[in-house]
């Protein structure tokens, strides 16, 4: 039995959820998601929580719950306080800027790469080196920032790259450290 998939789930005031047998739909002040379930899974909404159950009889069930009560956690929080990544670009030269949905990275190439922001997340740079992917959808936000982040990845000789925001990169010794 998972322990997470146990603990209820407490819905806020303003969050507005609705269920169907096979979806559940998070309406909340900053917008909407929507999730399609599995069979195996049930939800069983409270007066202020919800309850996500194994439907018995059925395997994969009990490997599945712990999961969607998770995802729909992350659902609520995303429609009430969202959800965001910070990355930072380091090395000389390495620049960001947005020009529309798009953004623009300068990082040693010779060219600009460039990354079309999509529905529902917000890119935005702060000091040209900074950049801050946002939106309401935690899986989302998370692959754009990955994504962002493999077009140059931190290098361990020098630690120059794209890396998130606190992400410590351990160095190695070059050629001449060796002897």
């Amino acid at each position: 039995m998972s322990r997470i998939g146990k603990l209820p789930i407490k819905v806020p005031d303003k969050v507005n959820i609705t269920i169907n047998s096979t979806s559940i739909t998070v309406k909340g002040p900053k917008g909407e998601l929507f999730r399609n379930l599995p069979p195996s899974i049930k939800i069983i909404q409270n007066d202020k929580s919800i309850s996500v159950l194994p439907n018995e009889g059925l395997n994969d069930s009990y490997q599945l719950y712990g999961t969607y009560r998770s995802l729909v956690n992350n659902m609520i929080t995303g429609v009430t306080d969202g959800f965001q990544r910070k990355l930072e670009l380091q090395g000389v030269g390495y620049r960001s800027q947005i020009d529309g949905k798009t953004l623009i990275l300068n990082v040693g190439y010779s060219h600009q790469v460039k990354i079309l922001s999509p529905e529902g997340i917000k890119l935005s740079v702060e000091g040209n080196t900074n950049v801050t992917v946002s939106g309401l959808d935690k899986e989302l936000v998370g692959q754009i920032a990955a994504n962002i982040r493999l077009v140059r990845p931190p290098e361990p000789y020098k630690g120059k790259g794209i890396r998130y925001q606190g992400e410590y990169v351990r160095k190695k010794v070059g050629k001449a450290g060796k002897k």
